[in-house]
């Protein structure tokens, strides 16, 4: 009866451990998926900033007066246009 007992004991002991370390694996693995979640909510913000800076940068206007002040660039006029017209082969 005495053994039962030291081996029923032994077993408690260890299944207490198990769950002592169970419990422990849990939690870190919970604060690291934590972490992950804020990182994750971090780096949406940023890449909503950083749509937000594209779209302001690739305006028609401003991509306009860019052309214009710093490239001197400007609208042909008809004069300047001219309109090639393609025959391609086997068209009637």
């Amino acid at each position: 009866m005495i053994r039962l007992n030291l081996i029923l004991f032994a077993l408690t002991v260890a299944l207490a451990l198990g769950v002592v370390t169970a419990q422990y694996k849990a939690r870190k693995l919970y604060f690291e998926l934590d972490q992950q979640s804020q990182l994750t909510k971090q780096y949406m913000t940023e890449y909503d900033q950083l749509q937000i800076e594209q779209s302001t940068w690739a305006m028609h206007s401003r991509l306009e007066e860019f052309a214009t002040v710093r490239l001197h660039m400007h609208s042909p006029t008809m004069q300047q246009t001219q309109v090639i017209y393609v025959d391609t082969p086997g068209a009637p």
